[in-house]
């Protein structure tokens, strides 16, 4: 049976982490915890009743709740189904964050870890070079420079 667990928005992993680790040290037949990207405010949890659920979610930061009714595997399909994002970022680039702590800060793309989908940036107004990690998603391609002629060039916003 699969339970609903209501979490604090942007917290889901963290929940899902905590009720994991809950589950571990008090032997709760927990089979899977699911913190589907995209979805906000809410976790998956597999056990065989609502009880252990409970169990494991009660005093858990992050958790508001759970849900009074299951949920089927069929209608959780489209959430876990593996979709592949696609970057058009590459290293070199002078990019802008949008959406994180340095918004509209311009820096230059070192490196990318396409694994955890992040990049380490290195801010161009700062004093002192600082480098940072950055989700992909977190930024957008304002130049590029062209590897045949080494020029800069606009580039269109990421998709």
């Amino acid at each position: 049976m699969i339970f609903v667990v209501r979490t604090i928005t942007n917290k889901e992993e963290q929940a899902a982490d905590l009720i994991a680790m809950k589950a571990k040290q008090n032997e709760l037949r927990i089979f899977s915890i699911v913190s589907p990207h995209g979805m906000k405010g809410y976790i998956f949890v597999e056990a065989p009743d609502k009880e252990t659920v409970e169990l494991a979610i009660k005093n858990v930061p992050y958790v508001k709740g759970m849900l009074n009714k299951t949920i089927d595997i069929a209608q959780l399909e489209d959430l876990l189904t593996a979709t592949k994002q696609t970057y058009n970022i590459e290293e070199g680039d002078i990019v802008e964050i949008i959406g994180e702590g340095f918004k509209k800060a311009k820096g230059k793309v070192k490196r990318i870890n396409k694994l955890k989908e992040e990049a380490i940036v290195e801010l161009l107004e700062a004093t002192v070079p600082i480098p940072i990690t950055v989700k992909l998603d977190n930024l957008r391609v304002i130049r590029r420079e062209k590897p045949e002629t080494g020029k800069i060039s606009e580039s269109e916003e990421k998709e």
